[in-house]
């Protein structure tokens, strides 16, 4: 389990170092292979490649030509990469993705139950003020016992 938020910093060569509380979670669970990559362009997901090869086996089984499989796959494979951590516990990010996902500077880097979400801090600041959570997402979650 990945879970809160932890800052971190991208470097000028682009590289993120990934926080080691979380580095060390998912080495120890999924070794160190990664994809990295984004559906909006907006944040950054860092998947251990069992978690994205989960992904992948229930879009086979979506029909090849069905619009959304193709629009999701369009984006993921525009911004994606295969990534390891290196020695230091860090990962490139292709400039593509850091360009538009503004990785510059410091970030937040968020632990989203099996993977990595990481944005840069004044959009993500700038999104929970534009998306707040309700009551009526309250009533949601308590129909699953949260």
């Amino acid at each position: 389990m990945i879970r809160g938020n932890l800052s971190a910093k991208i470097d000028d060569k682009g590289r993120l170092k990934i926080p080691s509380a979380f580095r060390v979670s998912i080495e120890k669970r999924h070794g160190s292979t990664l994809f990295i990559t984004s559906v909006t362009g907006e944040s950054v997901r860092v998947y251990p490649m069992p978690v994205w090869e989960a992904i992948e086996a229930k879009l086979a089984k979506v029909p090849n030509a069905h619009p959304s499989r193709l629009r999701f796959l369009d984006r993921v494979n525009y911004f994606g990469q295969f990534a390891e951590f290196d020695k230091q516990g860090r990962v490139s990010l292709q400039a593509r993705l850091r360009e538009a996902a503004s990785m510059t500077g410091e970030v937040d880097v968020l632990g989203q139950y099996d993977y990595l979400e990481i944005w840069n801090h004044n959009r993500f600041v700038a999104k929970l003020e534009r998306d707040p959570y309700t009551d009526d997402d309250a009533r949601a979650l308590a129909e699953f016992g949260i």
